[in-house]
């Protein structure tokens, strides 16, 4: 058996893409995934082109729905900027991290 596909996403618009192709593949309609997820078939059309609006429970609700698997992993940093990598200073007294500022 092949190993998938694994493709990176870097954009919202790539994302968007990716949900359309595989509910295309198979062989739903925007309607029928909206059912899935409790949502109308005008929004499912609206989320195919504007990813960046899905909640990560829908995200994954529609990716189960239309048979995709999500990953998340890290990017190998390269070279060149693995000196200038900023590190997060443990916290104090055993209080929750804050993450660094992007």
């Amino acid at each position: 058996m092949a190993t998938p596909a694994v493709r990176p996403l870097l954009t919202a618009t790539q994302l968007g893409l990716l949900l359309r192709a595989a509910r295309k593949r198979r062989g739903l309609t925007q309607a029928e995934v909206g059912a899935r997820l409790g949502l109308s078939q005008n929004r499912v059309s609206h989320l195919e082109g504007h990813a960046d609006e899905l909640s990560v429970r829908q995200l994954l609700t529609w990716c189960a729905v239309v048979g995709l698997e999500l990953g998340i992993g890290e990017r190998p940093i390269p070279a060149s900027e693995s000196t200038t990598a900023v590190s997060t200073p443990p916290p104090a007294s055993g209080g929750p991290a804050t993450p660094p500022a992007w």
